[in-house]
Parts: C-alpha cells; sequence; structure tokens
C-alpha cells in the first residue's frame, strides 16, 4: 500500500483511538463523582443499570482500542492492508469501513458462514 494512504489511515486511527479514550476518562470521572444516595431501591437499581450498561460500552471500546493499537502495528511492520488468512490485498473500501480489520471481504463471509453452519 502506498505510503500516503496508511499515512492517512495512521491518522484515522490515531483519532478514532483519542476520542475512544477521552469517552472512557469522561466515564471514570462522571463514575466517581456520581455517587447520589438514592432511598428508592427502584432509582438505585436504574442507576445500577445504567452505570452496567456504560461499562459494557466500555469494555467493548477497550477492546476497539486494542484492536487500533494493533492495526497501527501492521502500519508500522507493513503488514496492514493483508488479509491476514489468504495474503491478498484488502480493498481499501473496506478498510475505509473498517480499518482495524484483518481479513479481506471473501475470507470475513467464509468465516461468518462457517459460523452460522458449523
Amino acid at each position: 500500500m502506498e505510503s500516503e494512504k496508511l499515512e492517512h489511515f495512521r491518522i484515522i486511527l490515531n483519532e478514532e483511538m483519542r476520542t475512544l479514550l477521552d469517552e472512557a476518562g469522561k466515564t471514570v470521572s462522571e463514575m466517581t463523582s456520581d455517587s447520589t444516595p438514592f432511598p428508592d431501591p427502584n432509582d438505585r437499581a436504574t442507576q445500577e443499570s445504567d452505570r452496567n450498561f456504560e461499562l459494557r460500552i466500555r469494555d467493548r471500546e477497550r477492546k476497539l482500542i486494542n484492536k487500533i493499537r494493533e492495526a497501527l502495528e501492521r502500519i508500522d511492520d507493513g503488514t496492514f492492508g493483508t488479509c491476514e488468512v489468504c495474503g491478498e490485498e484488502i480493498g481499501e473500501g473496506r478498510l475505509k469501513a473498517r480499518p482495524v480489520t484483518t481479513l479481506c471481504i471473501d475470507c470475513k463471509m467464509e468465516q461468518e458462514r462457517k459460523e452460522k453452519h458449523p
């Protein structure tokens, strides 16, 4: 892949990581500062449910941050944009839609087919 395209993807990935890390920081700040005691058990349950939902979102974002770091490493080592299964180049459109992907569209479709019909 051309170096200017790699740099373009590096910028996109770094910006996405920066956004995710900012959101994670806000969540920690909000959760530690919001210690409103609710005498009503329903209100406490709602708050707990909201916190659990927020934590599930942050956990998914944490996993995405790890994928972003791996994609940045692939840019550095020259394997970014190459399918890890077949070794073919991953289409630029697919990389624009999901820059952390490690599979070309054909291999991803095959993987999903196998998951549906083991």
